[in-house]
């Protein structure tokens, strides 16, 4: 699974998804076919390892692929059945957007 091995901070803040789409990385660079998003979304470490893992299952030996995006941004979640409060809940994940 894709995660960094070392962030400055431990857990961060959720951040909001603001502004006009860019058309960077939204162009074919490298090869001859790619994978390309219809919504805007988040997606997490294993979302990516799927992905890679069904790509490399249909192409089988017969190209190469490169994945252009990296999970970075840890997400936390509290236990089920928790009260409100009591802070933040333990980093559970990594996701990129």
């Amino acid at each position: 699974m894709l995660s960094p091995k070392k962030v400055k901070y431990r857990k961060r803040q959720k951040g909001r998804m603001t502004g006009k789409a860019m058309f960077k990385g939204g162009t074919l660079e490298f090869g001859d076919f790619g994978l390309q998003a219809t919504e805007c979304g988040k997606m997490t470490a294993q979302q990516i390892e799927a992905g890679r893992i069904a790509i490399t299952r249909h192409v089988k030996r017969g190209g190469k692929i490169w994945i252009r995006v990296f999970p970075d941004k840890p997400f936390t979640k509290k236990p089920a059945e928790t009260r409100m409060g009591k802070g933040k809940g333990a980093p559970e994940g990594w996701w990129w957007w």
